[in-house]
């Protein structure tokens, strides 16, 4: 919505330039969240079709219940169409603030948790779509041993410990880091 509004006032201004770079901008972040679920889709042996992925995080900034722009609604868009069921915990966002922003989906196919560790039972993979400083401190080895094997943790904002996850079994991926080499997480 800034950068929008940038691009607004750089038109006004008579600065077509500049609003175009701006609007470049807006477009790598739109490639970026497709790129973001296309990753989750690839990685889980090309398809998530009756797989359950834990959505943790929805809103667009942590402390906030705000929901304008949140990337959360494409990668979850991207995951309900290639047949995802997806398990939805935000400690801010309302339940009827998300069904609004997913349109209203089937209640089979998403459901929305008041419990992190409720959303990961029985989930194929963890996607963190916000920042929130409670995901920090969540037991991943408690999450694991409820979590169906193999189980992958996709970090869309870089705030997990990626080695201990690994440790621990974890396939981790995140965004803007290379994977590890698979002899590398079996050391």
């Amino acid at each position: 919505k800034d950068i929008l509004n940038l691009v607004y006032l750089c038109r006004s201004f008579g600065l077509p330039e500049v609003a175009a770079y701006w609007e470049s901008v807006i477009t790598m972040n739109n490639w970026q969240k497709q790129r973001f679920a296309e990753k989750m889709v690839a990685s889980m042996f090309n398809t998530v079709s009756g797989k359950k992925i834990a959505i943790l995080g929805f809103a667009f900034k942590k402390d906030t219940g705000d929901t304008r722009e949140t990337p959360a609604i494409d990668v979850c868009n991207v995951l309900q169409r290639e047949g995802a069921a997806l398990a939805i915990y935000d400690p801010k966002v309302t339940v009827e603030q998300m069904n609004y922003d997913l349109g209203n989906p089937v209640a089979e196919k998403v459901t929305m948790e008041n419990d992190a560790y409720v959303a990961c039972a029985g989930a194929h993979a963890i996607a963190i779509l916000t920042e929130w400083d409670e995901f920090k401190s969540i037991d991943f080895k408690r999450v694991y041993a409820s979590m169906v094997k193999p189980c992958f943790v996709f970090d869309g904002r870089n705030i997990l410990d990626h080695d201990k996850l690994r440790e621990i079994g974890f396939q981790v991926f995140a965004i803007g880091k290379c994977a590890k080499p698979a002899e590398a997480l079996e050391n």
